[in-house]
């Protein structure tokens, strides 16, 4: 059976209390086990239901809603591009493009080393800096192909 680590379930008591009861902190608490575990699989879904007197069915619903829990094992660097309008219309569809040619996957791949994968999500807030992406917890903003390819490359090097 899968359990948090330490420091984990120590963010876990903190997230918990800022809320009047712990199942309201699930959304907050989902991000937390997909930081630790890498992806909300059913293993995950039936630890959290646990801590949170969640059912697991009730947990995975959630997990599906939002598109930026990943249901699926991701990348090391998840790479996930906007693809609203705002987004689309500034060029999202070339830097995914570009993102696919440099990495040779397809939206939803992975590379075979397991350090990068692909998806499109709904908006990230970033219209008046389209076309954007989220990485992990930071955002690309202004995004061409040309500096996608610089991004890709400082993120090869990490």
């Amino acid at each position: 059976m899968i359990e948090f680590s330490q420091e984990a379930k120590r963010r876990y008591n903190a997230i918990v209390s800022h809320y009047p009861e712990k199942r309201a902190a699930l959304i907050p608490v989902l991000h937390l086990a997909q930081r630790e575990f890498g992806w909300i699989s059913q293993e995950v879904a039936d630890y959290v239901g646990e801590l949170m007197d969640y059912p697991p069915s009730d947990v995975l619903s959630v997990a599906t809603f939002y598109t930026l829990l990943h249901k699926k094992p991701a990348g090391k660097y998840h790479m996930e591009v906007c693809r609203n309008v705002s987004c689309w219309l500034m060029g999202a569809y070339r830097c995914v493009d570009e993102i696919k040619s440099l990495l040779r996957i397809d939206v939803g791949g992975m590379t075979e080393d397991g350090r990068f994968s692909l998806n499109l999500t709904e908006c990230l807030g970033s219209c008046g800096t389209a076309p954007a992406m989220q990485v992990g917890d930071r955002y690309y903003e202004n995004l061409t192909p040309q500096s996608l390819a610089e991004i890709i490359e400082k993120l090869k090097n990490d």
